[in-house]
């Protein structure tokens, strides 16, 4: 099964407490608290938050943390990666050269087109869109993917 990470959903709902007030500097006691989880796991997931640009932070005595750029322009791709690096499917989506099959194999063009469906379906989400209610829901989705000829 697929997933990300708890430290990647927790990511993006410490940023959309950030969303849902944009002016506001909230410190991590009180983003801890505005979302529903314990300071130390807020703490963990705000420095790579940072390093990505995703957030900025403010030191002193009014110092904490805001979103580094409007909500509609950070995607969910963008907090996958600040948490968890490169999306791959496989390891050969990310890396060439880590299989010793690659050259032989007949799947990994494939699974490359699997990666970039999903990466770009990460990409079209925004942290806004996460703040909405979601949509209901469709009777079935599907895919559009052609996959290569083996």
């Amino acid at each position: 099964m697929l997933r990300v990470t708890k430290l990647t959903d927790y990511a993006t709902v410490v940023l959309t407490a950030l969303a849902s007030d944009p002016e506001a500097v909230l410190s991590a006691s009180e983003l801890a608290e505005r979302a529903g989880l314990e300071p130390p796991t807020v703490a963990k997931v705000l420095k790579p938050l940072a390093q990505a640009g995703l957030v900025e932070g403010f030191r002193g005595a009014n110092g904490g943390y805001r979103l580094a750029r409007p909500a509609d322009e950070i995607g969910l791709l963008d907090i996958v990666t600040a948490m968890e690096g490169p999306l791959g499917m496989t390891e050969c989506s990310v890396h060439a050269g880590q299989c010793g099959i690659e050259a032989s194999c007949g799947v990994r063009a494939n699974w490359r087109r699997i990666n970039d469906v999903v990466v770009d379906a990460l990409r079209e989400v925004t942290l806004a869109q996460m703040l909405a209610p979601p949509p209901p829901a469709p009777r079935s989705r599907r895919i559009a993917l052609r996959l290569a000829p083996t």
